[in-house]
């Protein structure tokens, strides 16, 4: 039986990569501690499979040492100290999926002639936000309450998305890795990351972060689009990093949902009811974090308020979302993991003998009839 010589420091860093321990290993490889203690070398078979569970290259095992690996777009965190901010095989593996996908959509529309979109990198960090936002609004035909119309903030999220794509962006919003069920995105990692590109350009919304929150994280990425600054981020308490254009990004993201002039003047109508908040968001059309944030940067209230507010709604949220938790659609889940503007592009090409079935799926992960279904 062959047996594989594999560095104990590279087993280790698989495993810690992957954020698993050795309990948790141990009932697959048995002899895992003896693996990494190099009294016994594990078979070929055994290193695919131990490869497939930390979610590592299997090449990666046969290098001297441990890669340096790093995500290819600037990489924002506002964790506590202390924390590691390397991201994980699943933020690294949707990275790259995405980019995939962005290349391909890219290369197909300059080939069929299309025109660069005017309103990538067209605005500079030090505007003010409120200029900013306005340009976006006008972009998406949106006037500056375009969301008070609305019935509900959840409305307001997917006709944000809707406008979105139709002026050319690829909007994705999946909580796991491709269609892998068992690989959960982490929010507290990353709510979102923007690809930036002058034909396609691509925004991934964490869909394993409560809904309440993506609307924020769409209108940040958006703001990413105008800076023409690419990037990932986990946005904690709905707070950026300290960097320029992060600092910029929030501020007309939080202008283009919630307006300060107006929010100053309904704050005077809501700020002594039992839930002000939850009347902000209903008169915003945003979700009352989002609300009470905003009141928070204006100094409309404390920090202890705020986060007291914050981690209490969050909590209801999320525990709401896990009750109200089914099957769903299986074709509207694919429809918003793809980005429709990204699924059309591919069925046409397919279609059109442009491109093979197999790149299709290599792709999308998706066979023929799952494919044209998603696209209606």
């Amino acid at each position: 039986m062959s047996r594989i010589a594999v560095s104990p420091d590279l087993l280790r860093w698989a495993r810690d990569r992957a954020g698993k321990g050795v309990e948790e290993l141990r009932s697959r490889f048995p002899k895992i501690n003896e693996w990494e203690a190099e009294e016994v070398r594990p078979t070929l078979k055994q290193l695919e499979a131990y490869a497939k569970a930390t979610y590592t290259p299997f090449g990666y095992f046969f290098l001297a040492e441990p890669p340096k690996e790093g995500l290819p777009i600037p990489y924002f965190r506002t964790g506590p100290p202390g924390v590691s901010s390397g991201p994980s095989p699943n933020l690294l593996e949707t990275v790259q999926a995405m980019q995939r996908r962005q290349d391909w959509l890219r290369e197909a529309l300059v080939q069929g002639g299309e025109a660069a979109i005017s309103f990538i990198g067209t605005a500079r960090v030090d505007e003010p936000a409120a200029d900013v936002a306005r340009r976006m609004r006008e972009t998406f035909g949106f006037r500056t309450d375009w969301a008070r119309a609305l019935p509900t903030w959840t409305t307001a999220l997917q006709t944000l998305r809707d406008a979105m794509d139709a002026v050319g962006i690829v909007v994705v919003t999946n909580g796991v890795v491709g269609n892998n069920n068992h690989r959960k995105l982490d929010p507290d990692e990353f709510r979102g990351f923007v690809l930036v590109d002058e034909y396609a350009p691509l925004v991934f919304v964490n869909g394993a972060d409560a809904k309440a929150a993506q609307i924020f994280t769409l209108a940040h990425e958006c703001a990413h689009l105008w800076f023409g600054q690419s990037a990932a981020f986990d946005l904690r308490d709905l707070e950026p990093a300290n960097d320029h254009t992060e600092l910029a990004c929030n501020a007309v993201a939080a202008e283009f949902l919630v307006a300060e002039a107006e929010l100053r003047a309904e704050w005077e109508k809501v700020r002594l009811q039992e839930r002000p908040f939850d009347a902000l968001a209903r008169h915003f059309k945003v979700s009352a974090i989002v609300t009470a944030r905003r009141a928070l940067d204006l100094g409309l209230i404390q920090q202890k308020s705020f986060f007291e507010f914050y981690r209490t709604h969050l909590a209801e949220v999320r525990r709401r979302t896990e009750d109200a938790a089914g099957g769903g659609d299986f074709y509207l889940t694919q429809n918003v993991r793809l980005g429709r503007r990204f699924a059309i592009a591919v069925i046409h090409a397919v279609q059109e003998g442009r491109l093979p079935y197999r790149e299709a799926y290599a792709l999308t992960g998706l066979w023929g009839s799952d494919l044209r279904e998603v696209c209606g």
